[in-house]
């Protein structure tokens, strides 16, 4: 299980409501929305891949356990 925490970058607040998804080789691991905690968990095994939020890049390298990226 991979588990995406995303942050206000301006505020260190955990962002909810927001639209993730991950991506291993240009596959996309389906369409999460952040919790009142900033969470969103993907059953997938770790690999190298990208994390997106809001249709936007915000991490690019191995995905495992806990990624945590600001917004």
């Amino acid at each position: 299980m991979v588990t995406v925490k995303v942050v206000w970058q301006d505020t260190g607040k955990p962002a909810k409501d927001q639209k993730v998804s991950i991506g291993f080789d240009g596959w996309t691991r389906g369409v999460k929305f952040t919790d009142s905690n900033g969470e969103a968990h993907f059953g997938a095994d770790p690999g190298s891949g990208k994390v997106y939020v809001n249709g936007s890049t915000e991490y690019s390298g191995h995905i495992s356990g806990r990624v945590v990226v600001y917004i």
